[in-house]
């Protein structure tokens, strides 16, 4: 199967849970603009998941002329969404927020006491890996082991081979660590289908994320998840997880990552964490599962598209 990042598998779901009649009417192009071209016969949708301050949107967003170029802006968080309202005086009128959503809710992994402890992080190497890394060795406890997903190939062949070399360190010290095992690049469906076997999803982002697929993978899979509060990560994991403050002194929130693993591994096996974990997962089926989210981008299209008639 093709690589391909949380874009692409989105824009598969939307094409699953939204009927071809309505599709066929709309143009969609994801994030970039002009990656997809106009066209006059249909209704022209760009659904923004790129962060504000991305130099390949610059060009485009600081021309308020080319803003009528879209009937309508997709946004993926409220954080997003303000980010170009305020940077780019976007057409609000003709803006709306439609969040990312998930397919698929196993079956959750409950955690028994002096059970191994493991740890998932699958982010692309640039979001915190470092971070993580040095997280890893301030924790002494032989419970718990950390593996590692994290790549460029998700962007494909070409993407990685320009990219992968600059975070060569960073693989060769998650592979030399002993308490973190470094997988790197799988498919999506082999990581989504492994998340139950995770007791934490552990994420100290220093991207400032407009959403984050990877969270909310782990949440919808009754994983305990540990992050920050950088970027829109706190709109899309709400109060679920335990957060740490985001830093610039890296040093700082690496240590305090760790001193966050540490204690939910002494209080994971605790009824109440359980509970908590399952009221999460039920939280994000019926919130952000895809067939809501295909009946919301339903409404919104079959809406715009009267309204331009």
């Amino acid at each position: 199967m093709k690589p391909r990042g949380a874009t692409e598998i989105q824009h598969e779901l939307l094409e699953k849970y939204v009927s071809k009649d309505i599709l066929d009417q709309v143009q969609i192009c994801t994030s970039i603009p002009g990656k997809v071209p106009i066209d006059p016969n249909k209704l022209n949708i760009l659904w923004q998941k790129n962060s504000y301050d991305q130099p390949n949107l610059q060009e485009f967003f600081t021309n308020k002329e080319r803003h009528k170029e879209y009937d309508w802006y997709v946004f993926n968080s409220h954080w997003n969404y303000e980010k170009f309202r305020y940077f780019f005086n976007i057409p609000t009128e003709r803006s709306i927020v439609i969040k990312n959503g998930i397919d698929q809710f196993p079956i959750r992994k409950i955690y028994k006491k002096g059970n191994p402890i493991k740890l998932v992080h699958h982010c692309t190497p640039w979001r915190g890996l470092n971070v993580l890394l040095r997280t890893m060795q301030e924790i002494k406890n032989p419970n718990i082991t950390l593996d590692v997903y994290s790549s460029s190939k998700i962007y494909g062949s070409e993407f990685s081979e320009a990219h992968d070399k600059e975070f060569l360190p960073l693989y060769e010290q998650a592979k030399e660590l002993p308490n973190v095992n470094y997988i790197g690049y799988k498919p999506n469906e082999y990581i989504r289908e492994m998340m139950p076997n995770y007791d934490m999803f552990v994420y100290p982002s220093i991207f400032e994320e407009t959403s984050c697929v990877s969270a909310l993978e782990a949440l919808a899979s009754g994983v305990h998840v540990i992050t920050n509060n950088f970027g829109a990560l706190y709109e899309t994991c709400a109060e679920w997880p335990v957060y740490v403050n985001y830093s610039t002194n890296y040093e700082q929130m690496a240590i305090d990552t760790a001193a966050a693993i540490n204690t939910a591994a002494d209080y994971l096996h605790e009824d109440f964490i359980q509970e908590h974990l399952d009221e999460q997962q039920k939280f994000y089926k019926r919130f952000y599962n895809w067939k809501k989210k295909g009946q919301e981008w339903t409404m919104f299209l079959k809406g715009a598209l009267n309204e331009k008639k």
